[in-house]
């Protein structure tokens, strides 16, 4: 997979864990960043990036190369990974 995976999650998110688990069971390498982990101005900082990305704040926010994926859809996710 040539393609940057960058996941915006919440550590608490069923929907959040799914995602990181089907990546995992395909094999595929990706970032993330657990946002309810963060504080002050990173957080801040985070958090308007996911919005400028999803257009709200929404969880998981999936960034696969230049699309974004808002919530856990596998067949979106199968898509654009070409699985």
């Amino acid at each position: 997979m040539t393609n940057n995976i960058r996941l915006y999650t919440l550590s608490t998110c069923v929907h959040c864990k799914a995602t990181k688990r089907f990546l995992k069971e395909h094999g595929i390498e990706y970032d993330y960043v657990d946002v309810d982990k963060l504080n002050g101005r990173e957080k801040d900082e985070v958090c308007d990036e996911v919005i400028r990305l999803a257009g709200s704040l929404r969880f998981p926010t999936i960034v696969i190369g230049n699309k974004v994926i808002v919530g856990y859809y596998e067949d979106k996710l199968r898509e654009a990974l070409g699985l």
